[in-house]
């Protein structure tokens, strides 16, 4: 797949990137760039390779999941600059 300058202008558009027309052929040409890259990595064989999170392997540790210390709505709220009912006030965004 090759970009030209046209493509390269609509991507800046879509993008919101102000790019001047004499810059347009080197944008076309480092997206051709990056396009080469990822086709060089679609052609690497991963048959059999498993995904990975990390470069080493971790085990997560976990927890029981339990509730503790609740029941401090008045506590939390006293932190609150405006609370109503037991909840947090805050102003009106949508009409």
């Amino acid at each position: 797949m090759s970009i030209d300058e046209s493509t390269a202008a609509r991507v800046a558009k879509l993008a919101r990137i102000k790019v001047e027309p004499a810059a347009l052929p080197a944008l076309a040409g480092e997206f051709n760039t990056i396009l080469g890259f990822i086709e060089q990595l679609n052609e690497v064989d991963i048959d059999g390779v498993e995904p990975m999170t990390s470069v080493t392997p971790q085990v997560l540790k976990r927890r029981a999941d339990v509730v503790a210390d609740g029941d401090q709505q008045a506590r939390v709220l006293s932190n609150a600059p405006d609370a109503r009912e037991g909840f947090f006030a805050v102003p009106k965004v949508v009409e």
